[in-house]
């Protein structure tokens, strides 16, 4: 019988365990996903993008070990829409999604999208999702496990759909797989027991490739903490609540290092879109929530449900030590679409030909080796497009809602971020070319534009 090599004999089982992980690496094994997303997190609540008291160690290591961007848009200032063009690649109006589903809406992602978890799925992945659905749950193939994933735990929309705040009389109910399995929730613990089941199914992954979708019910109103987060951060309950998440990506890492598959996971942490600042008067029914319970745009002027910077440009951090250099931060323009683009292809799972997909492969600029391949990004506010993105020049182009008068507005975001200046007059050229691309992709899509005068 052949012995094994001296040197390699005396090596301990976690060393051979290390080699093999890394001649698994060589050999381009397919990376294991864990994709965060936070509800409502704006641009300013991390401490890496500027907020003075909030802490977020844990959050900002990512973006120390890979890749902090400062010029990612969500798909929507809202959270279905946005949800549906992570999980296609596709802006919401061609999926059928351009707003917000109800506890009563019957709408959901169509069987004919091919969702990331599907894709995946087929290229051997466990897919998991843990957290907020809200991209439909009227049908069984509108669930989680209906839309590729071979398990779910968490909510099948917003945690504020119930009254007071909203008029329907379905339950919000804690959901496992295709059915529910509690009510009434206690809100309180939904961070902790989203954390517990994501370190139940990485642990379970026994050297299989995995998907892991974990979209936070928080830090959307009403906002809810665990007691061992509350009165912990001097940014006050809406400070807990974010620390709390910043906790739970904390223990989802360590789970991956516990494991041995941090070096070939790719993590993704971001959000759904802008900061809830604008909430109508019904949401401040029963005293419960108040203005201050909702995040920060930091330097971005406006909200969720707008698309001034602050509706749709949120945090995103992204690490893969076995593929990407640590410690950068890039002000390109990266999508959403582009996260479904370049999750497929780091998997070797085929991006859809029979389609328009929106998203670009990211790859190369995750390496370093070029600038993003996205250059344009549209702003849609449900059926309405209502500006886009050019380098550095942002056309918004919509109407004034007290007066229907048309409401055009040029900003250039690499020196003016905040959208205080505008610029149509110096640049009509620019004006023009950007105005036209908008009516060019309106059309395209279906989508609505207003009118010139």
């Amino acid at each position: 019988m052949k012995h094994p090599p001296r040197t390699f004999a005396r090596l301990s089982p976690l060393a051979i365990l290390i080699l093999i992980l890394l001649a698994a690496i060589a050999r381009g094994a397919p990376p294991n996903v864990v994709l965060f997303l936070v509800d409502d997190l704006g641009y300013g609540d991390l401490s890496s993008y500027g907020h003075p008291t909030i802490k977020t160690p844990n959050i900002d290591g990512i973006g120390e070990r890979g890749i902090r961007l400062t010029s990612y848009y969500a798909a929507a200032p809202s959270c279905s829409p946005s949800r549906a063009a992570l999980l296609t690649g596709r802006y919401p109006l061609r999926v059928g999604l351009p707003r917000v589903l109800g506890p009563e809406t019957t709408l959901g992602i169509p069987a004919a999208e091919l969702t990331l978890a599907e894709a995946l799925k087929e290229k051997g992945y466990r897919t998991a999702a843990i957290g907020k659905w809200h991209v439909g749950h009227a049908k069984p193939e509108f669930l989680p496990t209906g839309q590729g994933f071979d398990s779910y735990f968490g909510l099948l929309y917003s945690n504020d759909m119930i009254r007071p705040w909203v008029n329907t009389d379905r339950p919000l109910e804690l959901w496992r797989n295709d059915r529910p399995i509690e009510h009434p929730v206690d809100q309180t613990q939904l961070t902790v027991r989203y954390t517990e089941e994501a370190q139940k199914f990485i642990r379970s992954s026994e050297g299989n490739p995995f998907f892991l979708y974990l979209p936070y019910s928080m830090v959307h109103v009403p906002i809810h903490a665990a007691p061992q987060f509350r009165d912990k951060s001097r940014a006050g309950p809406y400070g807990d609540v974010v620390e709390a998440i910043d906790w739970s990506v904390g223990q989802v890492l360590k789970t991956l290092h516990e494991v041995g598959v941090v070096d070939n996971t790719l993590v993704v942490f971001t959000s759904d879109n802008g900061p809830w600042q604008n909430m109508p008067d019904r949401m401040f029914q029963g005293n419960v929530i108040k203005p201050w319970h909702a995040g920060s745009a930091g330097p971005l002027r406006g909200y969720k449900a707008t698309t001034y910077e602050g509706g749709v440009r949120v945090p995103a951090i992204i690490q893969w030590p076995s593929r990407i250099e640590g410690g950068r931060a890039s002000a390109d323009i990266v999508t959403a679409m582009d996260l479904y683009v370049t999750i497929l292809k780091a998997a070797g799972a085929a991006v859809p030909s029979d389609r328009p997909v929106d998203g670009n492969d990211l790859t190369r600029f995750l390496k370093g080796e070029e600038p993003s391949p996205t250059k344009h990004y549209f702003y849609f506010n449900h059926e309405r497009l209502e500006g886009v993105r050019e380098g550095r020049w942002k056309l918004r182009w919509t109407r004034e809602d007290s007066t229907g008068t048309p409401l055009i507005e040029l900003f250039d975001l690499e020196i003016d971020p905040g959208e205080m200046y505008d610029r149509k007059a110096e640049f009509p050229e620019v004006v023009s070319r950007l105005r036209e691309k908008m009516k060019q992709f309106a059309a395209e899509l279906g989508a609505t534009v207003a009118s010139d005068r």
